[in-house]
């Protein structure tokens, strides 16, 4: 056995020694070495804009506190992706001379915005008089939330919190009492059949008075804390969509620097909740996106076809036609809102961000509630050691957080989703209008507070009550198949390494997913990761891991909550240079 000294992260920072074995050897948690451990004020689990609005914030307030972030992409922002315009309300109060820094990312503001309800040939523009004000996005801007996040981590080290990137959080630790203490970083050099490979080396504990879990929407560590802690007991079932998203330079005659373009209607049905985003933004770029709510009940639907079939609506193709697709990815979103938001505090800790599920439906924003969450989050933190204390629940961010700017911005919207779901896209985004008017101008809803009646995984229907989904061919200039897709999300795993998509009963994803449902796995997954491979001896389920993006899909849209995601070795997944 062999002891090194192991240097990670883009500070030069350190976590000391860790342990090696031979290769060829498989061990049982009892016979592992243990981990060597470090010990902060602070540990951030995700380097999101919440996670790093955290970890600025505290040291804006206590520069002495000890803070680490522990990301699982192989940079800051490999793992980041958003439409994205975002709302600068909480940067304005994080960083309020961010527009005099002439390294920060986002360069266009928002000048033209329209709705559209689209049809098969045409588009009907909505009034924007219509929309309430909380939709104007006038004061927002739009670029790469994958650079602002990098510029973000360039703060927090200025100010001397501690990132590291390429490491996974694959376990909470907990002391004896139950409580909290820190994560575990996950143990690398395994091959895929469980046996150390040369390169094996044992995760590092990072233990801290206060554990902050920025994971994004369907965190695995956050999901287990939801479970363990009972979080969700009061609160809605989780919703989520899906955003697929790709970045184009276009013709300089055809860019509108500053538009943006939010249409629904076709390609969707009206039962199934989704709809474009189509924005405008420095030079000659495009970002185009689509969304679908994962509470659909067709299982031969595709998110990814969807996409690839609206790029070709007219107005849409007239865009792109000439342009180059310069990048792909795809990832979870939440969708639940104020009702669905878990409790957030429990002993020892803390959610933030999209792992809590602050994402403004209507709007399609959801990086000022992150970033505003972590900073409530890390003030409270800061309060709590400044009175000496630690490892304790922090109630007082629990009790704060609705009547915060995040809670007041998501209040006025929480109906949104709902209706749609219950009425359609038709009539459900004209009566949540109508509600967002009268919540905006009187301060109450007609509706109250809306139900989401049960988890996305319950919507999906038996196959027989639906007819298989013929989607045109991709012309590969406009429309594209998954693989080629993939290939630009940069997307990369040790291929020896443990499937990390963990299938619990293999017989139930035949005798259900495949024989009630038709397999939609092949289909809900926009990476090409499930297929359903037909064998003399019956139909095989395949797993390729290696093209994961990441996005979380598969642990949401599974009818029998069968597949779980937890993390690969660290650094692996998508490396998405400006998503």
């Amino acid at each position: 056995m062999v002891v090194l000294s192991r240097k990670i992260g883009n500070n030069g920072g350190s976590f000391g020694s860790v342990l090696e074995t031979g290769p060829g050897q498989i061990m049982s948690s009892e016979e592992l070495p243990p981990r060597e451990s470090m010990e902060f004020d602070v540990v951030i689990v995700g380097a999101g804009p919440s996670g790093l609005s955290a970890a600025i914030r505290l040291k804006q307030i206590n520069p002495d506190l000890n803070v680490v972030v522990v990301e699982k992409g192989s940079e800051v922002g490999a793992h980041i992706l958003s439409g994205a315009v975002i709302d600068p309300v909480s940067l304005d109060k994080l960083i309020p001379d961010w527009r005099q820094d002439t390294d920060f990312p986002l360069k266009t503001q928002v000048k033209d915005d329209r709705f559209y309800w689209f049809t098969q040939s045409g588009a009907i523009k909505l009034p924007n008089f219509v929309m309430p004000p909380l939709m104007n996005n006038h004061h927002c801007y739009i670029g790469s939330l994958g650079n602002v996040c990098r510029w973000l981590a360039r703060k927090a080290e200025a100010l001397g919190v501690e990132i590291y990137p390429g490491f996974a959080a694959a376990e909470v630790l907990y002391d004896d009492k139950g409580v909290v203490k820190g994560i575990a970083t996950g143990d690398m050099g395994i091959a895929r059949d469980g046996s150390h490979k040369d390169s094996y080396t044992r995760g590092m504990e990072l233990l801290g008075k206060y554990t902050l879990f920025a994971e994004g929407a369907r965190g695995s560590l956050s999901k287990q804390l939801i479970a363990k802690f009972g979080l969700d007991a009061k609160s809605e079932p989780s919703k989520f969509g899906i955003g697929l998203k790709e970045v184009w330079q276009i013709d300089p005659a055809k860019h509108q620097k500053g538009l943006i373009q939010h249409a629904v209607g076709w390609p969707l049905k009206n039962n199934t909740g989704g709809g474009l985003f189509f924005y405008h933004y420095d030079d000659n770029l495009v970002s185009i996106g689509f969304v679908v709510h994962l509470n659909y009940d067709d299982p031969y639907l595709s998110p990814f076809d969807e996409f690839q079939r609206v790029k070709t609506h007219p107005l849409v193709r007239s865009v792109l036609e000439g342009g180059k697709r310069l990048a792909y990815g795809a990832r979870a979103i939440t969708e639940g809102g104020y009702q669905s938001v878990p409790r957030l505090s429990f002993p020892g800790g803390a959610l933030i961000g999209c792992a809590a599920g602050f994402v403004n439906v209507p709007r399609i924003k959801g990086v000022h509630n992150a970033m505003g969450s972590g900073m409530l989050a890390a003030e409270h933190v800061a309060a709590a050691l400044g009175a000496g204390r630690a490892n304790d629940e922090l109630v007082e961010y629990e009790n704060a957080w609705r009547d915060s700017a995040v809670g007041k911005d998501l209040y006025p919207v929480r109906n949104a989703k709902p209706l749609l779901s219950k009425f359609g896209t038709f009539f459900g985004a004209g009566l949540g209008i109508f509600d967002m008017w009268t919540n905006s101008l009187f301060g109450f809803s007609l509706f109250g507070t809306q139900s989401h009646a049960k988890p996305d995984r319950k919507a999906l229907d038996p196959a027989r009550q639906h007819q298989p989904i013929a989607y045109p061919k991709p012309d590969g200039k406009i429309s594209f198949d998954k693989l080629s897709s993939v290939f630009l999300s940069n997307t990369n795993h040790e291929e020896d390494q443990p499937v990390h998509l963990r299938v619990a009963d293999m017989n139930l994803q035949k005798t259900s997913e495949h024989d009630v449902f038709a397999g939609p796995s092949n289909r809900y997954c926009p990476a090409g990761v499930y297929e359903w491979v037909e064998e003399a001896s019956g139909p095989r389920f395949q797993i390729n891991a290696q093209n994961c993006v990441h996005c979380k899909t598969c642990d949401v849209k599974d009818p029998n909550g069968n597949i779980t995601w937890v993390p690969p070795e660290g650094g692996g997944g998508p490396n998405y240079e400006a998503m």
